[in-house]
């Protein structure tokens, strides 16, 4: 008979940024616990959390274990015995050690190893689940991972000491079938004491720290099951389901929003705020408060940054977009007097404001480019110089870029400005304390000097994009006359980082990454991948072009010189990065592998893009299956071939000797379906046709593959038939590789 399992870990507060992905993990590790413990579970797992506990619930675990059926090999039936058909010391030894005489093992074939060997089958009845079910959640703790994680003078009784975790477990219900389980967490021998015991599993939970119907708050609830669980927890103010709490948050900020006059902010706010404030809390209740009008005379980004970022409170606009002194906050508690807590949370608010005020104009006693002056004072990176010489290098870039990557030299100068000014509020004390508004507040402030569209919405933005999807912002109405000035600075300033630190010798290390590498590729990428829907402009812009320039100051430096070996790992991480942004917009691997063949210098991620929009229409035809699995043959075979000789005889159009009907019919398709392909390729359009003709070759292919031997002796028919290989080969490798888009048994 199956029973219900449930599972609480109670906790001290864990940070909101965690709890999404650590109860997924929470229920991820008890599947993998109870599936390696053979204990099967009917139905996935249910996980919920609050800022003060994980649980996991499966409505159905067998009461059994599975019978475990196992065959221990052991040696070569030719080495178990002698001539005289004795056992010897192998075949003794390995009876004695799995506890059986020698006439009890079997002979087993044992196709992998190719042969017959020595073997014994052991069954094993398996136990009861209630004995199996602590090293479940044993293997379940050790298995959690957390981003910091505590050592709290806990351990477990599993001969690996030390169990460190995210914050301190407080409790543990564990309920199999409406009975405890029994579990405990010891405590180390150093820390043991009258206050100080161990953590044992029971029936028993804890309700809102500050809330309670009766009673005091937090007190102890007895479970007897989940629905039980669930239903006490709600009765003593915790609210155990997130999507709940989320929509319990999202409909009475939109009522207290509508009573004083406005909605929410969200183009200010996005989803974040209101995705980490349900993991804040267990019982939410919103209030609001106001502020005095005249600190709406701040830039709206300073207000939305102090009440967000520092405070978690929601800014709330009129209907017509305009900040009202009005704000919004998600308590975790309902207060006796929420006009005393609003009061208090006013003034809090308040003093930031006026910091802020206090920033704003002392900052703006000073035009931008006395700040651009300070910048020698903020360190970049030790072996990189300060962030004055990475503004230099920036600028010029940012002007190469935007005249001879881009075509646009009218604008050049003012991408040059742009980057000489994107760093300056690094030094500016806005930015010192509100370290979000880095990038931003260099953009509001070349605005308030008077400064050109053009200039100051490029400083403004060109910290973005973040994200690798085709609608993150920057989008090109927000950039409005930016959009190319933008496009130049914000690639000069990721390239300048890649290739400086890359020559630094920083890279990243697994989930490593200080300076954020693998962010700034991928914007590099996602910029240049949707650069006419940026820009209006059309260029296909390869890595190689931007890389080698942006490495140059790097290859002189008498600090931090550029080797290849730093060179051939950046060009490693960078294939990757575009790899991955090709992959997370929903492109099949294998699809994305065909496309980015060869050395990626020279790939462009606008072509890439265009590619693999395209390639899924054609990769279905029984054709181009047909090509896929005999290409990866073409290539092999044209490899005879050296690259040099091959370029000698199409660049001396060296006749070639073929005389069979299908070598015949293949070079004339070559030529026939070559201007189609190498205009869509010239062109940068028109991929589909040309992947059309592509498919065409299968066929022929097929059909050269069964009625010509390409190694003939005849030297000159061989070295004209490897040719012909050679020619098919670049010509499609122009569009992919096709061999990369079937799996390896076609």
């Amino acid at each position: 008979m199956d029973r219900e399992l449930l599972i609480e870990l109670g906790t001290e507060e864990l940070p909101a940024g965690w709890l999404p992905s650590l109860s997924g993990a929470f229920g991820l590790t008890l599947e993998a616990s109870l599936k390696a413990a053979r204990l099967s579970a009917d139905g996935p797992v249910e996980t919920f959390s609050t800022p003060r506990r994980l649980t996991a619930r499966f409505a159905r675990v067998s009461e059994r274990q599975t019978d475990l059926e196992e065959v221990v090999t052991g040696p070569p039936v030719s080495a178990a015995f002698d001539g005289a058909g004795l056992p010897t010391p192998a075949a003794i030894g390995f009876a004695r050690k799995q506890g059986v005489e020698v006439s009890a093992l079997e002979r087993l074939e044992v196709p992998d190893r190719k042969g017959v060997y020595l073997a014994v089958r052991k069954h094993q009845r398996g136990k009861a689940a209630v004995d199996v079910l602590p090293g479940v959640l044993t293997a379940a703790l050790r298995g959690l991972s957390f981003p910091r994680q505590m050592r709290w003078d806990a351990m477990l009784d599993d001969g690996k000491g030390d169990l460190p975790f995210g914050r301190p477990i407080r409790w543990i219900v564990f309920l199999y079938g409406g009975r405890v389980v029994p579990f405990s967490i010891g405590r180390t021998p150093n820390a043991q004491g009258g206050l100080v015991q161990d953590v044992r599993s029971g029936s028993v939970t804890y309700g809102h720290r500050f809330l309670a119907t009766s009673g005091r708050p937090g007190r102890a609830v007895k479970v007897k099951g989940f629905d039980d669980y669930r239903k006490r927890l709600a009765e003593h103010f915790v609210v155990l389901d997130r999507d709940e709490r989320h929509s319990r948050i999202a409909r009475e900020l939109d009522v207290e929003a509508r009573r004083r006059g406005g909605r929410i902010a969200t183009a200010l706010i996005g989803q974040a705020l209101l995705q980490e404030v349900p993991d804040l809390v267990e019982y939410p209740f919103v209030l609001s408060g106001r502020f005095a009008e005249e600190f709406l005379e701040l830039p709206d980004e300073v207000l939305a940054t102090t009440m967000i970022h520092h405070q978690h409170f929601f800014p709330v606009v009129s209907d017509q977009g305009r900040l009202l002194p009005v704000f919004l906050a998600v308590l975790n508690t309902e207060p006796d007097k929420p006009e005393v807590v609003s009061r208090n949370l006013e003034r809090v608010l308040t003093a930031r404001l006026r910091d802020a005020r206090f920033f704003w104009d002392a900052d703006r006693r000073q035009g931008l480019d006395a700040f651009v002056r300070r910048l020698d004072t903020v360190l970049f990176h030790k072996n990189l110089g300060t962030y004055q010489h990475k503004a230099d290098r920036v600028s010029r870039l940012a002007a190469w870029i935007c005249e001879d990557v881009l075509g646009q030299p009218g604008l050049a100068a003012d991408a040059a400005e742009a980057g000489r000014l994107c760093k300056a509020d690094l030094a500016t004390d806005m930015v010192r304390e509100l370290t979000e508004l880095q990038g931003t507040m260099g953009g509001i402030y070349a605005r308030e000097d008077g400064r050109p569209e053009s200039v100051w919405k490029a400083v403004y933005y060109h910290y973005l994009p973040h994200g690798v999807e085709a609608d993150a912002p920057p989008g090109r109405a927000q950039l409005g006359a930016a959009e190319v000035t933008w496009a130049a600075v914000s690639l000069a300033d990721k390239l300048d980082t890649l290739a400086g630190m890359f020559a630094a010798g920083e890279r990243p290390t697994g989930s490593r990454d200080p300076y954020g590498l693998r962010r700034a590729a991928q914007g590099v990428v996602r910029t240049l991948m949707d650069l006419p829907e940026l820009t209006g402009l059309e260029t296909r812009v390869t890595l190689g072009e931007l890389i080698g320039k942006a490495a140059e100051p790097f290859a002189a430096s008498g600090q931090s010189g550029f080797d290849p070996e730093a060179l051939a790992g950046l060009w490693v991480f960078l294939a990757d990065r575009v790899r991955s942004v090709a992959e997370q917009r929903g492109n099949h691997v294998r699809n994305v592998r065909a496309v980015t063949h060869g050395a990626a210098d020279g790939w462009s991620p606008l072509t890439i893009r265009r590619r693999l929009a395209v390639l899924p229409e054609v990769t279905g035809s029984p054709e181009f299956v047909q090509l896929a699995s005999t290409f990866k043959r073409v290539r092999n075979i044209a490899r005879n071939l050296s690259l040099e000789r091959f370029r000698f005889l199409e660049t001396t159009e060296a006749p070639m000797t073929l005389r069979e009907d299908a070598e015949l019919t293949l070079r004339d398709e070559i030529a026939a379906r070559r201007p189609v392909i190498e205009k869509a390729v010239a062109d940068g359009h028109g991929y589909r046709e040309a992947f059309g003709e592509a498919a065409k070759f299968g066929p022929t292919v097929a059909r050269f593959f069964d009625d010509v031997l390409v190694m003939a002796d005849d030297e000159g028919l061989r070295e004209s038939r490897l040719r012909l290989m050679a020619q098919l080969e670049s010509l499609i490798l122009e569009l992919a590789d096709p061999s990369e888009m079937v799996q390896d048994e076609a």
